[in-house]
């Protein structure tokens, strides 16, 4: 998995062939924080440098910086899947909120036992 964490903000980071520099961006934030350097140690940082600055930039607005997740998400599902998702998750004596956070989890851990 290529991303990199720091005070519950994480981000994608990339390589740039052309230019020879790792680039990176939060991930999860509508806001546009962006930082790159032409190595790992540099790139990170850069990251906490991005960060730190997003977080007193915020402060200095006078607004609270994005979080990069509220704990709540909608799905939109075929009516099919959806159905089965209810089937499943009754089967396994479980609310759908529950094993579908159970499923999450799973999926997210098998992700990144094979990056």
């Amino acid at each position: 998995m290529n991303a990199m964490t720091y005070k519950g903000y994480s981000a994608r980071i990339e390589f740039d062939a052309g230019d020879m520099l790792f680039y990176g961006t939060l991930a999860g934030i509508s806001d546009d924080v962006i930082f790159a350097a032409d190595n790992a140690v540099q790139l990170e940082k850069e990251f906490h440098a991005a960060v730190d600055d997003y977080l007193d930039y915020c402060a200095k607005l006078g607004r609270a910086p994005k979080k990069p997740a509220s704990g709540q998400m909608m799905l939109r599902l075929p009516p099919a899947l959806h159905a089965q998702c209810i089937e499943c998750a009754q089967l396994a004596g479980a609310s759908l909120n529950a094993w579908a956070k159970e499923m999450l989890e799973r999926g997210i851990a098998q992700q990144r036992a094979h990056a």
